[in-house]
């Protein structure tokens, strides 16, 4: 199971570092393009498809690498107890928040079925809004997984002060 995870882990950084490449590959190809006379619509909204892609991909591999930005202002400031509450208040916020945009994306996704790319016709727009939807689930694996760590911390901690005592 490590082993499957620790690949899944990997497809999902070179994913993001080649949604990434490519959109600013297509990118410079289409400002090329049109700088030559020969404009290609559709780079701009395969760029914009990848971006999705990567962003949320991105995300989540910063998430679970502690690599977002945080505020500790509160949390230095008061018991190690409460700073624990607040750490576990924090991850049922953003669980919650992550349950929502998994569901909006979904709806999103499924509205936006029979839009198509301006530059790519017969190319449905839910590529890109499912982005949302498979972003929001990976984010919310990883909060889940931290959560569990968290936990499992606790406890060894708690059992190794029994077991001091």
């Amino acid at each position: 199971m490590k082993a499957t995870y620790a690949f899944l882990r990997r497809l999902e950084a070179v994913l993001a570092g080649t949604f990434l490449l490519l959109m600013v590959l297509l990118i410079f190809a289409g400002g090329l393009a049109r700088m030559l006379g020969h404009p290609l619509n559709w780079t701009i909204d395969l760029s914009t498809c990848f971006f999705a892609w990567g962003a949320f991909l991105c995300a989540d591999i910063a998430w679970r690498r502690d690599a977002l930005m945080s505020i500790d202002v509160v949390t230095t400031m008061v018991p190690a107890k409460a700073a624990r509450m607040l750490l576990y208040a924090n991850y049922l916020i953003i669980s919650v928040f992550l349950v929502y945009v998994v569901y909006a994306g979904a709806w999103l996704s499924w509205v936006s079925r029979a839009r198509s790319f301006q530059g790519i016709p017969g190319v449905s727009y839910s590529w890109v809004t499912a982005s949302i939807v498979v972003g929001g689930l990976l984010l919310l694996f990883t909060t889940g997984q931290k959560a569990y760590r968290a936990l499992r911390q606790d406890r060894a901690a708690g059992a190794s002060q029994q077991a001091t005592r």
